[in-house]
């Protein structure tokens, strides 16, 4: 298992596109295209952007709608954050 520790890679307002590019690239897709399980950890984290949660997770549930859900764990999410991942989520479901 993939462990990231968001707040180490983003700070703990998570708002910048490119480091949610950046994780996404070079940790989440990596991992389920090898079908390797990945945890995102929020610990520390006091808030996130709605963009910074697209820009990470939007590409791979596009791209891996079948195993996303099975394969990526979210850890550690204060209720903001929590909010944030099931609006996105919802969104690329309908999307799909």
């Amino acid at each position: 298992m993939k462990k990231i520790k968001i707040k180490e890679i983003a700070g703990e307002f998570c708002e910048n596109k490119d480091i949610a590019k950046k994780i996404r690239e070079e940790y989440i897709l990596p991992s389920l295209a090898a079908n390797e399980q990945v945890e995102l950890d929020f610990e520390g984290v006091t808030g996130v952007t709605q963009s910074f949660i697209h820009a990470v997770i939007a590409e791979a549930i596009r791209q891996f709608p079948n195993t996303f859900y099975e394969l990526v764990i979210f850890k550690n999410c204060p209720d903001l954050v929590k909010t944030i991942i099931e609006i996105v989520s919802e969104y690329m479901q309908e999307s799909a």
